[in-house]
């Protein structure tokens, strides 16, 4: 049906040409402005060397706050809730809990990659661990999410992320559904729009066909304004009617709204959510795809190397901490080259995702008659003709020209290529977790890769493992299993699992790693949460079935003997929170928690030999 679609689009393109030239609201909303740059301005933060890196001063600042007037109460609410399920905790987890802000953990929460398979789930877990859900705090793991100081998410745990806190962090029920009674406009939140696909959206193929080049033509102010479009701005403008603010089932078709053009990733810190310290630091992560980039660095079946750097957009700055980078610039003003004229508006929430998930490279774009969506490309080509520009990435102006010349790959480049984040082997964002400055402690990584069958079998962390071995002064990583084979063999996937209790004086700083996958069912259920990650649309009931499940996934543990759920796993939960906080407080593992550790904890013994 989709070449279908496009093959009418291709027959009516001089039809469209007709209607593609006056600039709608969303084309002038989507464009760039350049202005000179305030008065001691400079652009690039070098961010220091490993061991000695630096956080920007706002991103300091937010975190403090957050942990001096947020956190203390919200680690209690989530006390309260594990508490009341009637565990027999040791002293020492309601001492860290509830204690001062200088003694609680700092806990990040990664959501993987793997398009709308992975936000629902990513959804369905954090919704699992939402104090603002009776059902989550019944069961003893409400209120972590509001615990948590650090989210990140890359490729479809970017378009949750990005929607997420665009939005003002509402309940994920509405976040995925919308209000019960919504307010449209171009500045309120209207809900994922699931039920329809993001890439054909009607099943009428003249609506389809006008929507395509409305799509194009909100690129055009862009493209007259000089800078470079590519397929990723198409992209990201059809996430944008699901993913940004704006859009609603009653005006999915109407340009006479933006559609998300307009709405910044930098303006998350204006929302009130944000501005009251209420919300984790969001951070998205996506690839750099580089000229003379080393291949032998790319895992087989993957697509960029693993010594490339990763690039992390958060609401105040966007760079990396990768050593051969180690630079950040303000993400307000991406699109600026110089320290004299600053661009604006160019760090378009939705273009954020659409780098983040930019797969499109893996389909060889640039064969555009073979292309899938040749029809869209020639389109793009006729109204925006760019000869020399790769389509099948995301381009964003270098800001980094001409830093750490010996080092950064793109140093001369005039534009920063970037494409989906977990085309390196790394479809959990866990990189940004790992930065020693953000003193993490405990990561609560969500993984919904596609691995086997549509369900995670490890690879991610194995990618994560071997790329932090690469730089051991900057990153520590706790070990896990180097075979997809072993996760199977242990069931590692169909549990929550714990890797990194076992510390010594040498990897204090590594953070404790709790692990859920997307790995299977619980036991007695159909799986639905395998769904395909080029699945563009989802119906309400089809949403909510995962949902469901993702809970069960989510607050069961590790039930053993045949039960439905195991009783202790919101104290075993709540031992491995702390347990790094433990270990600084010179407390030895205790009562339940020695029990939990033992059971939930990797011990490290392998029991198959099966290639990764």
């Amino acid at each position: 049906m989709l070449r279908n679609r496009f093959a009418i689009l291709l027959a009516l393109l001089s039809w469209l040409n007709i209607f593609a030239m006056a600039q709608t609201v969303a084309s002038q909303a989507y464009t760039p402005i350049a202005a000179r740059c305030p008065a001691g301005f400079n652009l690039v933060r070098m961010a220091g060397t490993p061991g000695n890196q630096t956080l920007s001063s706002s991103e300091a600042s937010y975190v403090q706050n957050r942990k001096a007037n947020v956190l203390p109460q919200a680690w209690k609410t989530y006390l309260s809730n594990v508490l009341s399920t009637n565990p027999f905790l040791p002293d020492y987890v309601s001492r860290i809990l509830s204690g001062a802000s200088s003694e609680i953990p700092t806990l990040g929460i990664a959501t993987s990659g793997g398009g709308y398979r992975a936000a629902i789930f990513g959804a369905g877990v954090l919704n699992a661990l939402d104090a603002r859900n009776s059902s989550s705090d019944a069961a003893g793991t409400g209120g972590l999410l509001q615990a948590a100081t650090y989210l990140s998410g890359l490729s479809g745990g970017s378009w949750f992320i990005t929607s997420l806190t665009q939005a003002n962090f509402p309940t994920m029920q509405e976040l995925i559904f919308g209000p019960a009674s919504p307010t449209v406009s171009n500045s309120s939140w209207g809900g994922w729009n699931a039920d329809y696909d993001i890439i054909t959206p009607s099943t009428n193929s003249v609506t389809d066909t006008q929507y395509y080049t409305n799509l194009a033509d909100e690129l055009l102010g862009k493209y007259d304004a000089g800078y470079v479009v590519t397929f990723a701005d198409y992209w990201g403008r059809m996430l944008a009617r699901h993913f940004a603010n704006g859009t609603f089932s009653s005006n999915i078709f109407n340009e006479s709204y933006t559609h998300g053009a307009g709405i910044l990733w930098s303006a998350v810190a204006n929302t009130t959510s944000f501005a009251s310290y209420s919300i984790p630091f969001p951070i998205v992560t996506a690839d750099l795809q580089a000229p003379g980039q080393n291949s032998s660095e790319i895992i087989a079946e993957d697509y960029i190397p693993l010594t490339n750097p990763i690039i992390e957009f958060n609401v105040f700055e966007t760079g990396s901490f990768d050593p051969q980078l180690s630079a950040f610039v303000p993400t307000k003003y991406l699109g600026t080259t110089n320290n004299s004229i600053c661009v604006t508006n160019y760090d378009q929430s939705a273009f954020i995702a659409g780098s983040s998930s930019e797969l499109f490279n893996e389909a060889n774009f640039t064969d555009t008659l073979n292309s899938e969506f040749g029809p869209i490309l020639a389109l793009m080509a006729d109204l925006m003709p760019e000869p020399q520009v790769e389509y099948d990435v995301a381009s964003w102006p270098n800001p980094f020209y001409g830093v750490a010349p010996d080092t950064f790959i793109d140093s001369t480049q005039t534009n920063l290529n970037m494409v989906d984040g977990g085309e390196d082997g790394e479809v959990i964002p866990l990189q940004p977790l790992l930065v020693k400055a953000r003193g993490v402690d405990v990561i609560f990584a969500i993984d919904a890769t596609d691995d086997v069958n549509n369900f995670a079998d490890g690879s991610s962390l194995i990618a994560t493992q071997n790329r932090t071995s690469l730089y051991p002064s900057t990153y520590s990583f706790p070990p896990v299993p180097t075979s997809m084979g072993e996760y199977t063999a242990q069931n590692l996937t169909t549990r929550p699992t714990f890797f990194g209790c076992k510390t010594t004086s040498l990897n204090t700083s590594t953070p404790l790693l709790i692990y859920l996958a997307n790995g299977g069912p619980p036991d007695g259920e159909a799986p639905v949460t395998n769904t395909s990650t080029t699945q563009t649309s989802y119906s309400s009931s089809e949403i909510q079935a995962m949902l469901s499940q993702t809970f069960v996934i989510t607050t069961q543990g590790y039930p053993e003997n045949g039960a439905m759920r195991d009783p202790d796993w919101p104290s075993c939960l709540a031992c491995a929170v702390v347990d790094r906080a433990r270990e600084r407080a010179g407390v030895a593992r205790s009562g339940i928690c020695s029990t939990c550790m033992d059971r939930y904890c990797w011990d490290g013994d392998t029991l198959t030999t099966a290639a990764s």
